[in-house]
C-alpha cells in the first residue's frame, strides 16, 4: 500500500496506508436527495491528486452542477509524521521530489520545496479548518478550500499555520471570529464524522468520488481520472443527463477567479499549448495577469488581487 503523501501518477491515487474496502449502503452516506445525483467527494487539503483533477472537477460542476448535489468531506490524509512510515516515505523530505514530478505528470504548477522550507506536520488542522468554513457557509467554504490549496502547493505556504489560514478565510470573504470559534468546537467533531463516513463508505484513498442516484445505485471515480470517467459514471447512474453550456474565454473567469493553464485547458476542451498561447496573448493585451509559481501558471483577471 502506498504512502498517504505518495500519490502514484499511474493510478492517479493518494492512498490511506492499510485501508481495507467495505461495502456499505448508499444510505450510509446520509441526508437526502434534493438533486437527481448525489455527490459525495472525499479529498484532502494537501491531496497532490485531488488538485491534479481540480481541472475535471471544476468542468464536471460548471456542465452537470444543475443536477449534482455536492458534498465536501475530508479523508485525513497525514495524521502526523511521528504515526507514519510507510512505502518509502517516513517525513517531510521523502514528499519533495514525489510532488515535483507529480505536477508535471498532471501539468498542474506544484512547488514541492514546501517539505524542505516548511513542512506540514499534519493536514488535520487545515481539515478542521475547512469543516469550521462549511459551517458557516457552504460556498465560500469551497473557495476557502481552493485558496489554501493555490497557498500549499503554489505558494509554499504551511497551511498549518493560523496566518495562512486567516488570509485564506479573508480572501473567501469568512468571518474569522465565528471561524476560530468554530474551529475550536463543533469543526473538529464534523471531521471526526467524515474520517468515520470514509471508513463505512470504504475510503481508501483520495480522490474519492461516488455518485449516487435516487433508487440507491453508486459509481465510485476512484483517484485521477480523465473527464471522460466521470461522465461516464454519471450517465450510468442518469441515462438523460445533459451538460450546460457555459461561458467560455475570458468569460470562464466569472465562475472561478483564478485558474492554472491546464484548469483552463480543459474546461476549453483543447490541448495545453493552444490554453497557454491564448491565455497569453489575453495577458498582452492585460486583460489577464499571471502568477508564475510551481512550474506553472495561476492566470486571473487584471483587476483582481489577493
Amino acid at each position: 500500500m502506498s504512502a498517504p503523501l505518495f500519490c502514484d501518477p499511474v493510478t492517479g491515487v493518494c492512498e490511506i496506508p492499510g485501508a481495507v474496502t467495505t461495502a456499505v449502503s448508499a444510505a450510509t452516506a446520509g441526508m437526502p436527495v434534493s438533486k437527481p445525483i448525489k455527490l459525495i467527494y472525499f479529498t484532502d487539503p494537501i491531496c497532490s491528486t485531488c488538485w491534479g483533477i481540480e481541472p475535471q472537477w471544476r468542468r464536471l460542476k460548471l456542465e452537470y452542477g444543475h443536477l449534482l448535489e455536492i458534498h465536501y468531506h475530508m479523508g485525513g490524509l497525514l495524521p502526523s509524521w511521528e504515526v507514519y512510515n510507510s512505502g518509502g516515505i517516513s517525513g517531510p523530505v521523502d514528499v519533495a521530489h514525489h510532488w515535483e514530478e507529480v505536477s508535471h505528470y498532471y501539468q498542474m504548477p506544484i512547488d514541492g520545496s514546501i517539505w524542505l522550507e516548511d513542512p506540514l506536520d499534519s493536514s488535520y488542522p487545515p481539515s478542521v479548518w475547512f469543516k469550521a468554513a462549511q459551517l458557516q457557509d457552504g460556498p465560500r467554504s469551497i473557495i476557502f478550500l481552493r485558496r489554501l490549496r493555490e497557498m500549499v502547493f503554489m505558494e509554499k505556504k504551511n497551511i498549518t499555520r493560523q496566518e495562512h489560514v486567516k488570509d485564506a478565510a479573508a480572501y473567501a470573504q469568512l468571518d474569522l471570529t465565528k471561524l476560530e470559534q468554530d474551529f475550536n468546537q463543533q469543526a473538529q467533531l464534523l471531521f471526526e464524522q467524515d474520517l468515520q463516513l470514509g471508513r463505512q463508505m470504504g475510503v481508501r484513498g483520495f480522490p474519492s468520488v461516488f455518485m449516487i442516484n435516487q433508487a440507491g445505485h453508486r459509481e465510485l471515480v476512484y483517484g485521477a481520472k480523465p473527464y471522460v470517467v466521470f461522465t461516464t459514471a454519471l450517465r450510468k447512474l442518469l441515462p438523460e443527463a445533459l451538460p450546460r453550456t457555459y461561458l467560455k474565454g475570458l468569460d470562464i473567469f466569472s465562475y472561478f477567479p483564478t485558474l492554472t493553464t491546464k484548469e483552463y485547458a480543459v474546461l476549453h476542451d483543447i490541448a495545453f499549448e493552444t490554453a497557454a498561447a491564448q491565455l497569453e496573448s489575453f495577458r498582452q493585451q492585460q486583460q489577464l495577469s499571471v502568477v508564475k509559481a510551481g512550474g506553472g501558471e495561476l492566470w486571473r483577471r487584471s483587476y483582481l488581487d489577493f
